[in-house]
Parts: structure tokens; sequence; C-alpha cells
């Protein structure tokens, strides 16, 4: 025999059942005896015995739960950072030298730092296991020819499953048979409308909102009931697969943080190798003694270390998350706003996002009239307007057979809880019992004068819905609606002005490929008078008898807010492109109404499937609409936009969301109507579900990343001018104009008022007519380098000015190092009302006048200063002394001297435009 035939025979029922399931067959492609076949089962369902091997063979069925890290290495990694190893070292140096208060500041940064990142870090490992509670727990199904309820976790390949309206899917299924069946596929695929489910094979390319056969776990049943084989669980399944794709996606650094750690890692090595050389140069040149080299040299260090930089820009970070919180947008973890700052393209889900995700029936065409219905979502209110040349009264009432037959073969209800409508059964029944409101019918009424004799569901093989009814006189009508073709195809005539015309078929598909290009979903009606003796519709004959009254197209619309918000984030130079998986042309009009461009270039799934990785970037970025797509494609386009250097946020809504939210640089959820999955995929959750909250969103991330700077641009020349001043003492061999303690004294006093309120301030004028910055732009610009080296170079003649100045007139040291100090602490508070105003002026009412915060932290550190200069005990502690009336004066007179300078270098960069778009 030949050996692989050996193999196959020896192989276990187990095993060539696994081969099976690895081949991954296309379920939808094939017809159900098919797949019962290939998976060894019955449609009385498996033995007992049978499951239990397979249950022991393919695990249960559930999702796995993603290992976390341990919490103490989590904690640890709170630390790994350029930037915090320095401030530990410079901790560490500061407690040998006996600063204790010190490093107990520094020490206290760095833990609170470590700990807010920690407790971030903790939520965002919570994705996977939301995903595992939106599976049912208990399902229907036959064992052994028997119905049987057993937990979901012990279904396996095989099984059959019975399904009722409002069961969750438990598990893949190749649907068997179905009756009126109706499943809501928005949490996979993002399409608002409910799914009619059959059992009739489809193409084997068939995207998967199209694979009609298929039920999928952890999907809803809103209407009617099915049985399908169990062909997929736990992981295999394709809400399995996008937790799989979850945990695939890169957990990335913001840009912010990327920017921190470089300048960390540059900072610590050039202020390390400056003090190497300086220490050596003292003792080996100027012959210092090791120790007075090593104080100053510690000095050095004292003054060059921005220690409260790390928590300024946490605070600064804090305070943007409150503010968001004010605005309807949650931020989950802190550096993500920031990245909203960042963003220069949103990729959106539409549908409940760029959407109200209520159906609303906009147009009614009849022989004739072409009406439109006005108003939003469920709200029972709004004009009915025709076309130009229609009588408006005659338009409505012509309309009153259509609107009469909506209201009658429908099951849905409209009601009114406090200030929202709320329906009650499909959305599209509901759309219509609103659309007769609209016109002035009381459904119940209208009910309750025709009442109901029977009906024939909505099924999707014959592709209608059907009822009878009795009439005011008594006489009985059949109403049916459903899809236009099929409506079409069972008409004799159509009514026109109140007679029976002949049926013009050509005339009502190109009225329904007109609607269909304006994306909406078509729904014809017809009706039919039946004898008196009709008491169910299984004995009347409707093909050829019915008579067609006209067509209802559906829109869910887009929000009225959405709009202009698209249109500030093109002003802010913010591409938004829409990704959903509804039809390509439906997405296209939600495209044009919301003004994503004139004429948007669409793509399907299918395309990017036929695409490159390395091809996809180029029409990532061409295209303005993305339909029919999977999760695996959100996530491709989304990295495809990322590798174009694109700071991409992700907004979304749905299970097949979250794999591109947490890939995005910034994921953003729905509130309201958002999965517990993506929202915990996400860096921020919007609570009102409003795609305009995202541009209020950006424009605080926007500040935030001004006020950074600015807190930047502030504490780095200021701490600059102090570490030159030291480095020209060591160099030139002078008394030291500072102290160490002094430099500390200053650097506490300021950096947690000066600096800190700089967090607090307001956005300036047109920060939403700026292009995004670039991700890859380090956190010194050009212009930052600039004010660095100026300032710094300012703040040194300031000091050795009015320390040799001091010492050239008699004076001791003490008031000579007393008048430095305080004349580095007044030019901070000059430099601070400057640097206020980064792109802007600041000899402005406001500029000069300041924010409260701005007041208050002045009057502190004067209190401070005064304390510092004047108290004996502060003389004793810091080696000061006390200053006269002509020094203090000399003092703020360079403070002001500092901020007309800065002023006129800030007129002259911005005029000659020495730094490009870096100070616009």
């Amino acid at each position: 025999m030949h050996p692989a035939n050996d193999a196959q025979s020896a192989e276990t029922p187990m095993a060539a059942l696994g081969r099976r399931l690895a081949a991954s067959p296309d379920w939808h492609a094939h017809p159900a005896s098919e797949a019962v076949a290939t998976l060894a089962g019955s449609q009385q369902g498996l033995a007992e015995a049978e499951a239990a091997r397979r249950l022991a063979a393919f695990g249960p069925n559930q999702l796995p739960a993603k290992p976390g890290r341990h919490p103490a290495l989590r904690f640890l990694l709170q630390f790994h950072n350029a930037l915090i190893y320095f401030l530990l070292v410079a901790a560490i140096g500061a407690t040998l030298l006996g600063h204790l208060v010190d490093a107990a500041v520094i020490f206290a940064v760095v833990t609170v730092n470590a700990i807010v990142g920690f407790v971030q870090e903790g939520k965002a490992e919570n994705a996977l296991n939301a995903i595992r509670r939106m599976v049912s727990a208990h399902s229907q199904v036959l064992r052994d020819g028997q119905r049987r309820a057993i937990d979901v976790a012990g279904l396996v390949p095989g099984d059959i499953v019975m399904l009722e309206a409002g069961d969750r899917v438990p598990a893949d299924l190749r649907l068997l048979r179905s009756r009126s069946l109706r499943i809501d596929e928005a949490m996979l695929t993002g399409e608002s409308v409910a799914v009619d489910k059959g059992e009739a094979p489809v193409a084997t390319v068939a995207m998967l909102g199209d694979r009609t056969c298929m039920a999928y776990s952890g999907t809803l049943v809103v209407m009617g009931q099915g049985t399908g084989v169990v062909v997929a669980t736990g992981a295999a399944t394709e809400i399995g697969r996008i937790g799989t794709l979850i945990e695939q996606a890169e957990d990335l650094s913001t840009p912010l943080l990327r920017q921190i750690n470089r300048f960390g890692r540059t900072f610590t090595w050039v202020t390390a190798g400056v003090a190497a050389a300086l220490m050596a140069f003292a003792v080996l040149v100027r012959g210092f003694d090791w120790v007075d080299a090593l104080m100053a040299v510690v000095a050095l260090a004292v003054g060059a270390v921005p220690e409260g930089l790390p928590a300024v820009i946490t605070i600064t970070l804090a305070i943007g998350v409150q503010r968001m919180a004010l605005r309807k947008a949650v931020v989950r973890r802190l550096p993500a706003v920031e990245t909203l700052g960042a963003t220069s393209v949103i990729c959106s889900d539409k549908t409940g996002t760029l959407t109200l995700n209520e159906m609303l029936a906009r147009r009614v065409v009849i022989p004739g009239h072409d009406i439109r219905a006005g108003g939003t979502g469920y709200v029972p209110s709004g004009p009915l307007e025709v076309e130009a040349g229609d009588d408006d009264i005659n338009s409505v009432a012509a309309a009153a057979a259509i609107l009469r037959c909506a209201i009658l073969c429908n099951d849905a209800e409209i009601n009114r809880r406090e200030e929202e409508w709320l329906v009650t059964g499909d959305p599209m029944e509901g759309a219509l019992v609103v659309l007769g409101m609209k016109a002035g019918f009381d459904f119940r009424h209208v009910r309750h004068e025709w009442p109901r004799l029977d009906e024939v569901p909505f099924d999707a093989q014959h592709r209608y819905m059907a009822t009878l009814h009795r009439g005011l006189a008594g006489e009985k009508f059949v109403f049916v609606k459903g899809a236009p073709e099929r409506l079409l195809a069972m008409c004799g005539g159509q009514i026109g002005h109140g007679e029976r015309q002949v049926l013009d078929h050509s005339h009502w598909e190109a009225q329904v490929s007109r609607a269909a290009a304006e994306g909406e979903r078509v729904l014809g009606f017809a009706m039919m008078i039946a004898a008196d003796s009709v008491s169910d519709l299984q004995s009347l004959r409707l093909d050829g008898n019915l008579t067609f009254l006209g067509i209802v197209g559906f829109i869910d619309p887009p929000r009225p807010e959405a709009i202009a918000a698209v249109a500030e984030c093109h002003s802010a130079g913010i591409a938004v492109k829409m990704i959903t998986g509804d039809h390509a042309m439906t997405a296209a009009a939600i495209a044009r109404q919301l003004g994503l461009a004139d004429n948007p270039e669409v793509a399907t799934g299918a395309d990017i499937d036929g695409v490159a990785d390395s091809d996809l970037p180029a029409l990532a970025a061409r295209t303005s609409v993305f339909a029919r797509t999977s999760p695996e494609h959100k996530l491709r386009i989304v990295r495809a936009l990322q590798s174009n250097g694109a700071v991409v946020g992700m907004t979304g809504d749905g299970v097949n969301d979250a794999p591109a939210l947490k890939q995005a640089d910034i994921g953003i959820a729905m509130g309201r109507k958002g999965t517990e999955a993506a929202k915990e995929a996400s860096n921020m959750v919007l609570l009102d579900d409003n795609f305009a909250s995202i541009v209020a969103a950006v424009r605080e991330g926007r500040t935030v990343y001004d006020n950074i700077r600015k807190v930047i641009a502030w504490t780095l020349p200021t701490n600059g001018g102090e570490v030159i001043a030291v480095i020209a003492a060591i160099l030139f061999g002078f008394t030291m104009p500072m102290t160490a303690a002094q430099i500390l004294w200053i650097n506490l006093v300021t950096s947690v008022t000066l600096g800190l309120v700089l967090a607090f301030e307001p956005a300036e004028p047109g920060i939403m007519r700026r292009r995004p910055r670039r991700p890859d732009a380090p956190l010194l610009s050009r212009f930052l380098v600039w004010r660095l080296a100026l300032v710094s170079f300012l703040f040194m003649g300031g000091v050795l000015s009015v320390f040799f100045f001091a010492l050239a007139r008699g004076e001791g040291v003490e008031v000579a190092r007393t008048m430095v100090v305080n004349v580095i602490v007044v030019m901070e508070i000059f430099y601070l009302f400057n640097v206020r105003y980064l792109h802007t002026t600041s000899f402005s009412l406001t500029g000069i006048l300041g924010t409260r915060s701005v007041l208050v932290a002045v009057g502190i550190v004067t209190a401070g200063q005064i304390a510092f200069t004047y108290l004996p005990f502060m003389n004793w502690a810091f080696a000061t002394a006390p200053l006269g009336v002509a020094d203090a004066a000399l003092v703020i007179a360079l403070g002001i001297l500092l901020l007309v300078v800065l002023e006129i270098e800030k007129v002259v960069t911005r005029r000659w435009r020495l730094f490009g778009e870096e100070i616009n």
C-alpha cells in the first residue's frame, strides 16, 4: 500500500476532523448538507460521547485570556526611560551630598509618574476580556436527538444549535434552516440594518456582511428562528480572530513620549559628558581639590537637570484630560491627550459615528410624485416636501395609500420615553411608522381600524412581507412590502391618479437606481383587494395580481454637527477617511453629504485584498471611503497610513473596530453605543458618540502640546543660564556666583509655581488653522534651540553683570549672590509673560495682565523671594543678605529689559520667517 494511504488510513477520526477544520473551508459557499457531512455530524445532533471527545480535542468554546505581565514588572517598566534614570542618579547624588529634601522631591516626582502609567496601562489589558463577555452563557442544542440547554463553553464543531429572537449567537454557524431570521451584525460589520438570513450558499468571494447563510458568534438575533451547525468555536470564530488581531496590534508610543525619550537620552549623555569634562578640567588644569571640583559639578548637575519637567508635563496632560471631559471626551491614557494635537488623519467608522445609526425614511416615490421627508432620527416631526411643480396637498394625499400600507404591513412601534423617541422592532419598520406620523397618521388608530387577519412574515427566500386586513367597509385588502425588484415581478399594474395603470417597469427601475446612487436602501410597496371569502394568505395567489404603490428610500442620516466637524478638520489640515462595512454606493453618498470630498474615491475590501502591502499606503492616502471592510482591512489601512508618517486617529463602536482602535495612534470609541471591547481597546471614549467632540478634543490636544512646548521653552533656558554661569566660573576660575543650595532654591520655588501655571494657558488664536505638526518633529525644534541658546546667554549676562557689579562696588559675596538669585527669579517672571504667547506678541491686554493663575504664581514667588532675601533664618540657611532699594530696582529693571529684548526678537523671527512654520 502507498505510504501516504497508510498514513491516512491510520489517521484517527478526531485528527481527520481537525485536518478538515484546519483547511478552513468556505462554509458560506457550500450547501448546508455538505457542511454537516464535512463535520461528520448529523441534523439530529451529536451523541454526548462524541461531543465529549470533540471537546477534549478542540477545547472549550471560549476566547483565551491574554496572559498579562506581572504587576510588579509592569510597575518597574514605568521607570525604563533615560530621563527618569538621570533623575534617579541625580536624586541618589543629592542624597549622598546631604540634600535630602531635594532628593525626596525628585523621588516623589518619579514615583507619581510611574503610578499614573501603571494604572493606565492596567486598564488597557481588559480589551480581550471585554470581548469574551460578549458571548452568551447558555445555548439550545440537539444532543442525541433531544433539545437541551448547555453551557456555551461546551459547544463543539458539528453541534446543531437553535436560535430565537433575543439570542446571542454562541458560535460561528452554517445555517441549516431559517424562518424570518434576522441578525444584527453591526458589531462585526458596522452595518446599521439587521441582515436577513437564509440557507442558500453565496459566492466564495462574498464579504462578511454578505454571507447571509452564516451566523457569527456574538451577533444578536433580532427576529425569527433558525437552526445551524457549529463550524467554528473559541479562537477560530470571527470574533476570536478579532481578538487575535487585537493581540497583534502594536502598542504604539505617542509622539510626545518618543520625543521625550529622545530628548532624555540626548540630554543625559550631553550633561554627563560636560560634567565629566569640567571636573577633569577643574582638577587637572585649574588645580581644584577634587572635592571642590565635585561640588562644582554637583552644582552644575543640579542646575541642569529639569527635575520638575516630567511632573509639569504630567500635570499639563492631566489638565487637558479634565478640559476634554467637559467636552464629553474621556481620555483613558494620559499621553493620548497630546497625541490628538498631532493627529493628521482620522479614520472614522460610519454607522453611529458620522451618522445617527437611526434609519430615516426620507423619500417616497409614487406615480407622478416624488416626496422628500425632513426631520432627524425617529422624532415624528418634519416637513414632507415635494419636487418643484408638484401640488403639495395632492402629492401627500396621493401618498396616503402607500403610507397606510407601510403602517399596516409592519410590526414596529414608536414610543416616547422622556425626551427620546424609541423604536420597538425593526429599525426600517420603525422609520416607516415615523414617516406615517409625519403625514398625520396615528399608527395605533390605523391598525385598530384595519385589523390584521393573517400575515406572511418576511423571509430571505421570498423577500417580502404580506398582511391581510379588513377595511373600514368590511372589504379585505392585502398589503405587501419587500425588495422592489421582487414586488415589481409580482405586480400587474400600478396606482396612478387614483386609478390602476399599466406598470412602468423601466421607470421604477430608474427610480430605484437613483435612490441607491444617493445611498438609500429601498423598499417597494404593493396591495390587492381580496374576496370576502378569503380568510388567510395561503389561499391567495399574489404573483401577477398585486398593484404597485411605489417605493420608499431609507438612509442612516449624517449627524448635522459631523458635517461642520469634518469641515473644521479640513481647515486644520486633518484628513478624514470613512471606513465602513456598508456598501460602497451608500458609503460614497454619505461621504458626499458629509463633505469628505466632492467626488470621493471609494475602495472596497476586495480592492484592498488585491493590493500588496507595499502598494497599500498609496491607495490609503488617496482614498476617502473604504467600504465592505473587515477587521483585517481596517487594521491594514491604519498601518498603511502610519507607514506614510501619518498620526492616525481611529473612531469606532463595534468589536470589528477594536483591532484598528488599538493599532491607531489614538483610538476613539463611542461611549453610548460602543461595545465594551471597543472602549477597552481605545485611548479615548466619546460620551455623546459625537464626531464633533473629536474636533473639540483635537483643539485641546493642540493646546496641551503648545503648553508643553511653553513649559520646555521656559524651563530649559532658565536652567541653562544657571549652568552657563557655573561653567564660566569653572573655566575662568572666579568665585561661584551661586551655591548648589541657592540653585536648588531657585528651581524649587519657580518650577512648582511659574512653570506649572503654563499648564493652564488657554488656546492661542488660530490654533485650528495650523497644519498638524510632523510626528517626527524633534521636541526641541530649531526655534526652541535658538530660544534655549539666546535666553540662556541673556540669563548668564544678567547673572554675571549683577554679580561682578556687586563685587566691584565692594559688596560681600553674600550680597552679590543674593542679587544673582533675585535677578534670575525676576527674569524668569518676565520671561514667563513672554513665553505665554509663542505665536503672537505678549504686548496685549491679556498678555501683560496674565491669567488669574499667572498672577497667583507671581505673587507666591514674590513672597518667597522677599522671605529669601530679608528673613534672618533664610539668610542663615542660604548664606544670603538683605538688599537695598536701589539693588532691588536694578534687578527689576533687568527683568523688564529681558522682556523687551525677547519681544523684539519674536517680531524679527516672525517677520523674517527665520524658522519657517515652527512659530506660525
